[in-house]
């Protein structure tokens, strides 16, 4: 069955997006402090200049008015005085906030008031705001250091949590996949915290505990079935060699024998799904296994062993076809029997469902059955062989356990069975044997 994850380069770890996520609000956090820190202390300088220059002002005026001298940086209608302060409406102490820079004088606050009523000289004082202004510089660029070193040692921080949190999920999943290919026991056990994390474990377990309960039953019943059909089903067999020959006796023992076979099947799935086959490795010629199999079947099937070093030769497919055949010297480690039984039921398969030609290549650990027929079904490449389902009207009629058999001796002998339809037509199964 094809994954329904994405393909590993075209995903993004989940710690990493929690590190990003990080990076990015503390990065927000650290911009909304520091323009609002600039703002605050920016409107503070200005607020301590003014009232700076007002009360300046004040005391300047009170001595020009006793003594007739200007003192601690009062000056009467000084030149940069900006407009607003030249011609004031009345005899009260005003205010103007100069932004202009010159040298290291400015930005500046002016305070401007008359010395003796309408016409008389304005007397004015000048606060220089240029020094706070390059404190406040200074003060920006520490906060920009340090938010970087902050973000520095959080973002690593962030990595590290996420990285906990993303190996919980992992194994979740992790746990859920081999429940997907068949593990019934597997199961997430208990996980640290009470968080949402916990709860999908645990609802993942739950969920196998139930799944696995409805497919002991399902297996269960399957294999009773089996068992009790196979005493009746003989003694039919038997009953059936007692009839008279002719054409009833020789429809009722292929029916019987029809029967006999989806029994003897069901009895085998019932093994494999209870995990109670064992395999029996030896070292095997293959091509020369492949050939004797597809000759077994009766069926015209031809066969091409691929190596270095073949040797093309013909045998008999059965009464009514031919099988070509190889001898290669390579070998492989495996269970003759089961990989006869896989090789056979595709073969049959092949020629049931399918169309000729239909051929059967070896080479190296690999085995290709391939017939030119109307291909397999979109379910059955989606969702794999399924019992007593043939998919599409079109490919003919079975129980749909051969493939189903073919299968579950492939994951048995830990090799990989893939099918497919080729761009021109037909069905492809490949078999490929574990190293």
């Amino acid at each position: 069955m094809p994954s329904p994850h994405l393909p590993r380069a075209a995903r993004v770890p989940l710690r990493w997006k929690i590190a990003a996520l990080a990076a990015a609000t503390a990065c927000l956090v650290a911009l909304a402090v520091g323009v609002l820190v600039h703002l605050w202390t920016a409107q503070d300088i200005r607020g301590q200049a003014e009232a700076q220059a007002f009360n300046r002002l004040y005391s300047a005026t009170d001595v020009y008015r006793r003594t007739g001298s200007l003192g601690g940086g009062a000056e009467l209608d000084p030149p940069e005085l900006p407009a607003a302060l030249r011609n004031p409406a009345d005899d009260s102490r005003h205010t103007a906030y100069d932004a202009r820079a010159e040298g290291n004088v400015g930005p500046s606050f002016w305070a401007a008031q008359r010395v003796a009523g309408p016409g008389s000289p304005v007397l004015a004082f000048r606060v220089n705001m240029s020094p706070q202004l390059h404190d406040l510089y200074r003060l920006d660029m520490t906060m920009a250091v340090a938010s970087l070193l902050a973000l520095a040692a959080a973002t690593p921080l962030a990595v590290y949590g996420a990285g906990l949190l993303g190996r919980r999920l992992r194994r979740v999943s992790e746990t859920a996949g081999r429940i997907s290919a068949g593990d019934l026991d597997a199961r997430t056990g208990p996980t640290k915290g009470g968080d949402e994390v916990a709860d999908i474990a645990a609802t993942v377990d739950l969920m196998a505990d139930s799944l696995s309960r409805r497919l002991r039953t399902e297996r269960r019943f399957t294999a009773d079935v089996a068992h009790e059909l196979r005493t009746p089903v003989g003694g039919l067999l038997a009953a059936a060699d007692l009839l008279p020959p002719g054409e009833t006796e020789d429809l009722l023992r292929a029916r019987v024998r029809d029967l006999r076979g989806l029994v003897e099947d069901l009895l085998e799935i019932s093994r494999l799904d209870a995990g109670a086959e064992q395999p029996v490795r030896t070292h095997v010629p293959l091509g020369a296994v492949v050939a004797d199999t597809v000759a077994r079947t009766g069926l015209d099937t031809q066969v091409i062993v691929a190596g270095p070093r073949s040797s093309r030769g013909a045998g008999t497919g059965g009464a009514e076809g031919t099988a070509e055949s190889a001898a290669t010297e390579g070998t492989v480690e495996t269970d003759p029997r089961r990989l006869e039984r896989i090789v056979g039921n595709l073969v049959v398969n092949a020629h049931r469902h399918g169309a000729a030609p239909v051929r059967v290549t070896v080479e190296g650990r690999t085995v290709v059955v391939r017939d030119h027929g109307p291909g397999f079904p979109a379910d059955l490449l989606a969702e794999g062989p399924r019992r007593f389902h043939t998919g599409a009207k079109e490919r003919g009629s079975g129980h749909g356990l051969g493939l189903t058999i073919a299968q579950g001796h492939t994951r048995l002998l830990g090799a990989e069975l893939r099918l497919d339809n080729a761009p021109d037509g037909g069905a492809v199964a490949t078999l490929r044997l574990p190293a």
